[in-house]
């Protein structure tokens, strides 16, 4: 706890300079705990805001903030749909930095594995607290001035769930108190349910004073002093110098996956980078499903899918993740802790998520997206839904009469909706249920263009943290390595894991030796097989015809054969009923020698990237697999 005691020395005497004193411009102190009180004085004396806003997630605070940011040029409203702005970043700050996202503990190991010689490590970055501490003292150091600071204390998960948490965030951007509005329940009652238990301390400040005379920027940032800091021993997140996406919405990743892992191990539970869908066959019968996947495979499609199967519905309870805890009569139960959705614009469509494109019509910001001439928004992927003849568009950098033939996307890669989750067509009655809904499945996937079948059952738990462990999967453009590598994410957490990832797979192994839990069964699906360049499988709505196949698993259907890799569908048990012609042999074709090479692939990665630690099982399913592989008749288990 050294690192908060730092800070309260080096400041003690500002702390006097209490909220009770500074101007407080909308909001009551009165109505905030001891312990928030004490937070907000300690950062006010640091940061020297001109004045404090305690937020209470009202419709009249939201509309006055926007009208803020509009005056501030950061927004501009869209009038071709109902309640929606347009934002443009710098272009200095466009996504989430993992070089500069660290987690501070007292020892490296608790944070990161130790690689190997010569290797560079890439399952997170450590840094010392207290070196870290200071040098955030001298970043906060009067940044907020001449700005307001907003107090937001906002809820991961329903407001009373006992799967839900708290945190307080403290930021001078209304850019982010705008998006956390909607990617979280923020407000008066989340203080009020609080009480005066402990909370996430979370602090955000774009780095851009206000002093000596310095004017305001439609888009405040520092990218240069920019970093994103945990603190797992005080319970506090620090970001400084960006104002998009993850790196200022500290309830999302830095909230409900680095700290949330941590807490999950602590507490026994799961924090994953996981979509929760309701999946309805013909009978009625309703089961949920969790699915891993990292960026650019399809979670949120998946998450509001269109079912091409006469009869079946998939209602969506989350597209990003997902707390699991299980119940006192041994199943698994999760919440979304989210409130909205933050996707990836690019790409999306009538054609690949009609549901989506549905949702963001109203009380919608868009960050970083092309603007049309009648007031609405464009982007790649729309080329076929939009006749661009009737408007003209102006990209995400400023180029007016943007046309394709200019070679720079009209939209970032990154560019994004955030939208509230409550006005999805296909959201799920019970997503906001505070005992959550009970899991059966569990999907782990990537973009693999070969040796990878379209769809696998874990032949144990143990076996399907494996297929976690061992996830790699084709980079893309939404990726910030680039290239159409092959890499390593495993369980989709890689920018993710709050704590030495070894110790992250031992916990999820912990949940196998525990006689009393109702484990849901493992799959591993992939959409993204090729041949000859290209996909084999339609994917979008026909993936319901693989989900059909993993609900009828989950009722002990006899519809698998085990073969050295997991259980395959049997053949014919994937529903092909009206499906234009697939070549569904090549689909779950195992070719020896790629999967020898896979295996090769993944022992590496385990050797240069956690070789302290392995868990023993992880090892053990690693060389069972190339022990089957090598010894068993492929042709016999292939069936």
């Amino acid at each position: 706890m050294r690192s908060i005691t730092l800070l309260r020395n080096v400041y003690r005497p500002l702390v006097l300079r209490s909220v009770r004193q500074l101007s407080v411009t909308y909001g009551n102190p009165e109505s905030l705990s001891p312990k928030v009180k004490q937070f907000i004085d300690e950062k006010a004396a640091l940061c020297k805001p001109a004045a404090i806003h305690i937020c209470d997630g009202s419709d009249s605070e939201a509309q006055m903030l926007a009208d803020v940011l509009i005056k501030s040029g950061t927004w501009k409203k869209l009038p071709k749909y109902e309640n929606c702005y347009l934002a443009r970043t710098d272009p200095r700050d466009v996504a989430r930095v993992e070089s500069k996202t660290l987690i501070c503990t007292p020892e490296q190991r608790e944070a990161i594995p130790t690689p190997a010689p010569g290797v560079q490590g890439t399952l997170g970055k450590w840094q010392d607290p207290d070196s870290m501490m200071e040098s955030l003292n001298e970043r906060f150091n009067g940044c907020m001035e001449g700005r307001t600071m907003y107090v937001m204390p906002f809820s991961m998960g329903p407001v009373g769930s006992p799967l839900s948490k708290i945190g307080i965030q403290l930021t001078d951007s209304p850019y982010t108190v705008s998006s956390m509005r909607v990617m979280t329940r923020m407000g008066s009652n989340v203080a009020q349910a609080l009480g005066d238990q402990d909370f996430i301390k979370c602090l955000h400040s774009v780095g851009y004073p206000l002093s000596n005379g310095r004017s305001d920027v439609p888009w405040p940032c520092n990218p240069e002093q920019t970093v994103i800091t945990h603190f797992p021993e005080n319970n506090e997140i620090i970001s400084f110098g960006s104002g998009y996406g993850g790196n200022s919405l500290l309830g999302k990743k830095c909230f409900a996956l680095r700290l949330g892992s941590i807490l999950a191990k602590k507490e026994g539970w799961l924090a994953e980078h996981m979509l929760i869908l309701g999946i309805t066959n013909p009978a009625g019968v309703k089961k949920y499903i969790a699915a891993a996947f990292p960026s650019a495979c399809g979670k949120t499609n998946l998450a509001m899918m269109r079912p091409s199967l006469p009869g079946w519905k998939v209602e969506c309870v989350g597209d990003d993740i997902a707390w699991m805890r299980f119940d006192d009569n041994g199943v698994l139960r999760a919440i979304n802790p989210e409130n909205g959705f933050f996707g990836v614009a690019p790409g999306t469509s009538y054609a690949t998520n009609p549901q989506a494109m549905e949702t963001i019509k109203k009380n919608t910001v868009f960050t970083n997206v092309a603007e049309t001439s009648d007031g609405g928004v464009f982007w790649e992927g729309l080329e076929d839904e939009m006749d661009l003849s009737q408007v003209s568009v102006t990209s995400w950098l400023g180029q007016e009469n943007w046309t394709k033939e200019s070679g720079k996307p009209s939209s970032h890669p990154n560019s994004r909706f955030c939208t509230p989750s409550g006005q999805c067509p296909v959201i799920d009655p019970a997503w906001e249920d505070p005992a959550g809904v009970p899991i059966s499945a569990l999907l782990f996937g990537g973009r693999r263009p070969s040796t990878i079948p379209l769809v696998l059952e874990a032949n144990s738990w143990n076996h399907g943290v494996y297929l976690g462990a061992a996830m790699r999967s084709e980079a893309t453009a939404a990726a910030e390595h680039g290239g159409k590598v092959i890499m390593h994410d495993p369980f989709a957490m890689r920018p993710f894991f709050g704590y030495n990832f070894g110790d992250y797979i031992k916990h999820w192994l912990s949940f196998g030796e525990k006689d009393n839990l109702k484990l849901p069964q493992i799959f591993h699906v992939n959409w993204f097989r090729k041949q000859d360049g290209k996909f084999i499988w339609p994917g979008f709505g026909e993936n319901s015809r693989v989900l059909e196949w993993i609900f009828d698993r989950t009722d002990n259907a006899e519809n698998g054969h085990v073969t050295p890799v997991g259980i395959l569908p049997k053949p014919g048990s994937i529903n092909t009923e009206g499906l234009s012609p697939v070549d569904m042999d090549t689909l779950f074709s195992i070719n020896k020698e790629e999967w020898l090479a896979e295996c090769d692939a993944v022992q590496k990665y385990f050797n240069e990237q956690i070789p302290h630690d392995t868990p023993a099982q992880l090892q053990q399913e690693l060389d069972n697999l190339r022990s089957k592989l090598k010894h068993e008749n492929m042709e016999a288990n292939l069936g």
